[in-house]
């Protein structure tokens, strides 16, 4: 996909907020953000709380999503506020527009579902979202980074390979992505 394609599509980035369980002002929430971009423009952007390693994150993203018309949602992993999953296939059955993971690592389901035994009663539920993905695919996104990692949901892993080059502009991490994680680290320092 050519950078001059991609300028037509509207892809959402999704990007959590940072939390510290140790700081004095600890609220056991954090910010869950959306961007809507059609190329390097932003349309709009939504901010809503989720509860850390709640299972809030669907729903509230879903919430936000229906008040846009878009053609991707491209998220930073499926894991925010700890351990509260965005579903990636539950997100496109309510859509149906292609869903795509983007990971900064390689992930490890392994050591997923380790954890997810060790802290948490509902594992089960929590682990479901994992088992639901496909393969991950390894994508460089710029000449001379380190390799994103990609899960998809509803397109093929050549079709979001190349949205995830023509959308790294600045830095190896997607456009949506880098905005998303901008947006939603200032606004948890300022709102939470």
């Amino acid at each position: 996909m050519r950078p001059n394609i991609w300028q037509k599509f509207r892809v959402v980035g999704v990007e959590d907020g940072g939390f510290s369980r140790g700081s004095s002002n600890y609220s056991g929430q954090t910010l869950l953000v959306c961007v809507l971009l059609q190329g390097m423009w932003i349309y709009n952007f939504s901010a809503d709380t989720i509860t850390v390693d709640g299972l809030d994150a669907s729903d509230k993203l879903i919430a936000m999503l229906r008040q846009w018309s878009f053609d991707v949602v491209v998220l930073a992993g499926v894991s925010f506020a700890g351990f509260n999953l965005v579903d990636p296939t539950m997100v496109f059955e309510e859509f149906s527009k292609p869903v795509v993971v983007v990971s900064r690592t390689k992930p490890d389901n392994v050591a997923v579902k380790n954890a997810l035994m060790q802290h948490f009663e509902d594992w089960r539920i929590r682990w479901g979202v994992f088992e639901k993905l496909g393969p991950v695919h390894k994508v460089v996104s710029m000449v001379g980074e380190p390799p994103l990692y990609l899960e998809v949901v509803d397109a093929t892993a050549d079709w979001a390979k190349k949205l995830i080059r023509a959308s790294a502009t600045c830095c190896r991490i997607p456009e949506p992505i880098r905005v998303a994680r901008l947006i939603a680290r200032g606004l948890t320092r300022t709102v939470l």
